[in-house]
């Protein structure tokens, strides 16, 4: 528990870091786009939708729906900002370990396209699961389904977010399921910040920071080796893995892989 506070410690601090300043005052304009775009679209698809056609009984409704989408656009958020912020956090990896990891090398890092299939899986697995658990709303155990939920959804998609940087998928993966229950508890604590106000603008960038400080920690004790960074001279080295040998017969030479 200590090492998840230090964790969260430093990562509030994070966001006096001149690196980070630029990057903080992006995650608020996205979040708060991403707010208004997801409570405009639920609100939209539940207007052009008629369930009652009798006059005092479809205002009642109307009423009822604008309600529902406000509460739905607040628990929806937590897996949308992650979803579409997880493709522009790079930034803050970037800062926190100039910060305070400075010797650390390179990071391999993880291209666009192999990004965006996870962020979409993420976003529609969050989504349709938080959507199945609105039924215990009115219920004394929706707060500990909620948080414990999107807990462990949001401690995975960050982790890996920072992890597949500099591991291979399963080297992540393994150091995800040893690491896999205080990780558990700083998940739960990013899905609580992104439920109160004005923090959960913030959220992202502090759950990036606060996942960065874990995984330093924990690939230090575990040992375990980084992913080969990928260079242009790698890539040419690869692409020239065809050499011309001549053709005994004297007709002509022909590509032959080594």
């Amino acid at each position: 528990m200590g090492r998840i506070l230090t964790a969260y410690y430093r990562a509030f601090g994070q966001l006096s870091d001149a690196k980070t300043r630029s990057v903080v005052w992006t995650s608020i304009a996205l979040s708060l786009g991403i707010f208004v775009a997801l409570y405009v679209a639920l609100y939209l698809t539940l207007k052009l939708t008629t369930f009652i056609t009798i006059g005092p009984l479809e205002m009642f409704f109307d009423f009822i729906a604008q309600a529902g989408v406000m509460v739905l656009t607040w628990f929806l958020f937590p897996a949308v900002v992650t979803s579409v912020g997880s493709l522009m956090l790079d930034k803050v990896v970037d800062a926190v370990e100039a910060r305070h990891y400075p010797d650390r090398s390179p990071a391999p890092g993880v291209t666009f396209a192999e990004g965006i299939g996870p962020a979409l899986k993420f976003l529609g697995v969050t989504v349709g699961l938080n959507v199945l658990c609105l039924p215990l709303l009115l219920t004394p155990l929706f707060p500990f389904v909620y948080y414990a939920l999107n807990g462990y959804l949001l401690s995975r998609e960050y982790f890996e977010m920072v992890t597949l940087r500099r591991l291979t998928l399963y080297d992540a993966q393994a150091m995800r399921i040893r690491w896999r229950v205080p990780l558990f508890m700083a998940g739960v604590g990013f899905a609580f910040m992104l439920t109160v106000p004005i923090l959960n603008l913030l959220a992202p960038i502090i759950a990036t920071a606060a996942t960065v400080h874990l995984f330093e920690a924990w690939r230090s004790k575990d040992n375990v080796a980084e992913k080969p960074l990928r260079s242009n001279k790698t890539l040419r080295a690869a692409k020239s893995d065809v050499i011309v040998q001549p053709d005994l017969s004297g007709d002509d030479t022909s590509p032959t892989k080594t």
